[in-house]
């Protein structure tokens, strides 16, 4: 389904949905990188968030998804470049990115120097949708390339080259979460420079959208019983009782697909969800969740039209 007719099936407002396409036929003409323009796998579900994230970047804004594990930001992230039908370009803050890595670096080539582009400067020029993937995790010096790019500005100052103005179409969705090793708090200068979307943790119903969107032929009893079963492993991560290990939508969707191919439901699951808890307990715990919703003889036939 086209991204745009999704988005109205959901009820997104159509006043937003026609913002969009002048969006794109102000831009239609220009050349692209069609590779780089995504087609999503898997659609992200909430109206209101759907709202709020289209409306900031028609104002021109950036964005920032805060949210813990599970709750759609990378998802949303593509889905918004494909909305927009821009180039996306995925910029992930580890431990060696630097500002060299985001900006470009001295190459030769035809006997001179000249600078290979990075992937901030590479989204700045081309009008892309530059997603900052756990953006908290970032170096002080990554920060610092930031701060001018971000904000009214607008521009890019390449040390030894020219100044670099944004593409009027270029924005940046960064995302984050609090949950992971090596993350902190961001400092009040790069907050301001976002819109801030705080992602709610996806409901029961909206999962087993998703998930009948993504294998149609499942039974819609097994998808509502797939749906429920994240959801309490959810309950069991929000109580304390396990850790966060097992709360893998990536996993379950995976899981289903390799059931869909042949493997047994527990096993599937195992592999995909129960096998990520490294602790006896919580595994056994997760183990049980799953026994108590899926008979180990489970077959193919009886999950699948």
């Amino acid at each position: 389904m086209d991204i745009l007719a999704f988005l109205s099936r959901e009820g997104v407002s159509e006043r937003l949905i026609d913002q969009i396409r002048a969006f794109r036929k102000t831009y239609e003409n220009e050349a692209v990188d069609m590779k780089r323009i995504p087609v999503p796998m898997y659609n992200y579900y909430g109206k209101e968030v759907w709202e709020e994230a289209i409306s900031t970047l028609l104002a021109g804004e950036n964005l920032l998804l805060v949210g813990p594990k599970a709750t759609g930001k990378n998802v949303l992230a593509q889905g918004l470049a494909a909305a927009f039908n821009r180039p996306e370009w995925d910029i992930s803050f580890y431990i060696n990115t630097d500002a060299q890595s985001l900006i470009g670096t001295d190459t030769f080539e035809d006997g001179r120097v000249k600078l290979r582009s990075g992937p901030i400067l590479e989204t700045a020029q081309e009008g892309g949708f530059g997603v900052l993937d756990e953006i908290n995790m970032a170096k002080n010096e990554s920060l610092a390339v930031l701060h001018a790019t971000l904000d009214f500005r607008r521009i890019i100052d390449v040390p030894g080259y020219e100044r670099i103005s944004l593409h009027p179409a270029t924005r940046f969705i960064g995302t984050m979460n609090y949950g992971y090793a090596g993350t902190r708090e961001i400092n009040e200068a790069l907050a301001s420079r976002f819109m801030i979307i705080q992602m709610p943790v996806i409901t029961r119903d909206n999962l087993e959208k998703l998930i009948r969107d993504k294998y149609p032929s499942l039974k819609k009893t097994y998808a509502a019983q797939f749906a429920q079963l994240f959801d309490e492993i959810q309950k069991k991560c929000e109580g304390g009782e396990i850790s966060t290990k097992a709360l893998d939508l990536r996993g379950l969707l995976a899981a289903i697909g390799m059931m869909d191919g042949g493997l047994p439901v527990v096993q599937a699951l195992n592999l995909g969800i129960t096998n990520k808890c490294f602790d006896t307990y919580e595994r056994q715990l997760v183990a049980d969740l799953i026994a108590v919703r899926f008979p180990g003889d489970l077959s193919r036939d009886q999950l699948f039209d």
